[in-house]
């Protein structure tokens, strides 16, 4: 991920950054269908602007009427100006379904792309251990709306005031050239002083607010997701500081965000409401001296008012402009550690190998001069182990917590690849992974037997086979059958998931196993049982336990004793300490 700091203010480089994200999707496979959409929007756009000259023209035109005391002009006018109105109003409505159809596809685009990459090589793993990025859950349901959405509204307001400027310059300049003049100097006062002053300031506080309010949500699902235990300790007050104080961080900073934009709405608002009057102090004289219409100054006061919209587009929109850029930093981190993480090479250990540890297949798990280090390589877990796991003879992984099981069975799974030396191993169907908590995605009870490929043709009398061999035959039943969709987190407790996670290995018939001490909920009994079916369908078990009774399923114990040193020996003469 990019180290360089956040840079504020709307620059080249904040353009290259959006380049950078927005450009996939307009080469893409969608960019025909993404540019016609588009043209239609720009289409749209110049006639939204053509009904405003009209209605500016026809406005100055039914008030010289009136001035006149012209009947026939002034319902003449009238009738023009409804004519025109009926034509623009589905104009004005169908701009906004388009513009948002638009950014609904590039959203629905860019999230698929987004999570394509997120899934790949594992990154979305790989990423809890990067304390520099924050939310990538967040960045991708929220950065990526506002992105498509904010993209397409604020180019759209910049490409109607260039054709606003272009279309009302020229009526502006026929009634009075002095008031051009005056329109562009205030215009580009206007403009820089709100990007040199508010920011420098607006763009980096509205993106420390997007990480701050994405913590506090983080924070809240945390709660959700650990309810049970948290009710358990009684830890209520504990949570509740916990919330306060990283919602705290939240408020302190958009009260800073706050005190900036009541600077930014005082010149706005002063900004504005001398706009009004502007035009007519430019233009009082010609009036009033008979050398200029009641009308046309009133055409100039709308074409005024139209440019220097046009012209200071960047003063009233700058406060979403700010947290637009900001949106923008966000995603354009996200990226790059995406990137980062899909480089040929990058983690996978197979550029380096005494970088990282090697991933080498073959046909049985061995490792071959492994050393397992922590993820910033600060302790040496095990040092320089070597050892085989041959089919049918299981391995017993014991030791004091801190000893690096867990760590082992990680890089033995190709999850951590942080140490030295090469792991062999069979091709990854040939390898299942069972820990302690299992996971139970969402989805029915046939989802929870077959992930992660739920698409296997099974037959629902062989699932309920391998429900009763893990002791749960009336689980179906109980649910509602194998196409109930539950909770299951909630509804089962751990001692059943532990045994429908092994139904799901089972169900898998993998060569290796690697249990980390996937039975820890279960009784002496059940625990057996599961083993015992393990044997039956010839898959060898690499597992963690502190139980001894384990120790007759496997053929060696490894035995991690900390610091880095290791002792393999024979589960027959293994003596438990």
């Amino acid at each position: 991920m990019s180290t360089e700091p956040l840079q504020p203010g709307f620059n080249a480089r904040l353009l290259q950054r959006f380049k950078a994200i927005a450009a996939p999707y307009w080469t893409s496979d969608e960019r025909w269908h993404a540019a016609g959409m588009l043209a239609v929007l720009v289409a749209l756009l110049l006639a939204q602007t053509g009904f405003a000259v009209v209605f500016n023209q026809e406005t100055g035109e039914f008030t010289s009427a009136l001035a006149a005391r012209d009947a026939d002009r002034f319902w003449a006018a009238i009738r023009r100006f409804l004519l025109a109105l009926s034509f623009a109003v589905p104009v004005y409505a169908l701009y906004y379904f388009v513009r948002d159809t638009l950014g609904l596809r590039w959203r629905r685009w860019m999230t698929f792309h987004f999570l394509g990459h997120y899934l790949e090589h594992r990154a979305y793993y790989k990423l809890n251990a990067m304390p520099g990025l924050d939310n990538p859950d967040q960045r991708i349901a929220e950065d990526i709306n506002s992105l498509t959405s904010q993209s397409l509204y604020f180019s759209m307001i910049v490409l109607g005031s260039v054709i606003q400027l272009v279309a009302f310059t020229g009526v502006l300049w026929n009634i009075s050239r002095l008031l051009v003049v005056v329109l562009i100097g205030y215009a580009i006062f206007a403009t820089l002083f709100t990007a040199s002053v508010f920011g420098k300031r607006l763009i980096p506080l509205n993106f420390v607010q997007l990480q701050r309010e994405a913590d506090f949500r983080f924070n809240l699902v945390r709660v959700r997701e650990n309810a049970e235990p948290i009710a358990f300790y009684d830890g209520e007050p504990r949570e509740m500081t916990a919330l306060q104080r990283v919602f705290n961080f939240a408020y302190r900073n958009y009260q800073k965000v706050l005190r900036w934009q009541l600077r930014l709405n005082l010149f706005q608002y002063a900004h504005s409401f001398l706009t009004l009057a502007l035009p007519s102090v430019v233009v009082a004289k010609d009036v009033l001296d008979g050398t200029l219409e009641v009308g046309a100054a009133v055409q100039a006061a709308g074409a005024f008012a139209a440019i220097l919209s046009a012209l200071t587009v960047v003063v009233e929109h700058f406060e979403g402009l700010s947290r637009f850029g900001a949106g923008i930093e966000r995603l354009h981190g996200f990226q790059e550690v995406l990137q980062q993480q899909a480089r040929p090479g990058n983690g996978n250990g197979q550029e380096n190998g005494t970088d990282h540890v090697q991933l080498v297949h073959g046909a049985q798990l061995a490792v071959e001069h492994l050393s397992v280090l922590t993820p910033q390589r600060e302790q040496v877990l095990i040092s320089n182990i070597n050892f085989q796991v041959r089919p049918h003879e299981g391995l017993l992984i014991v030791g004091p917590s801190g000893s690096g099981k867990s760590s082992l069975l990680r890089v033995m799974a190709g999850l951590w690849n942080t140490g030295h030396g090469r792991v062999v191993r069979p091709s990854s169907a040939d390898m299942l992974f069972l820990p302690q908590r299992p996971y139970l995605p969402p989805g029915d009870l046939r989802t929870q037997l077959l992930y992660p490929h739920p698409e296997r043709e099974i037959s629902d009398e062989e699932l309920l086979q391998w429900l009763q061999r893990v002791n749960l035959p009336t689980l179906a039943d109980r649910v509602g059958g194998l196409s109930a969709e539950r909770d299951w987190g909630k509804l089962l407790s751990v001692g059943e998931q532990q045994r429908l996670a092994f139904a799901r290995a089972l169900v898998a018939k993998p060569r290796y196993a690697l249990l980390d001490e996937s039975t820890s909920a279960l009784d002496a009994a059940n625990e057996e049982l599961l083993y015992a079916q393990l044997a039956e369908l010839s898959i060898t078990p690499v597992s963690i336990s502190h139980r001894p009774a384990l120790q007759k399923y496997h053929r060696q114990v490894l035995e991690l004793q900390g610091e880095g040193r290791w002792r393999m020996e024979g589960a027959e003469g293994y003596r438990w300490g």
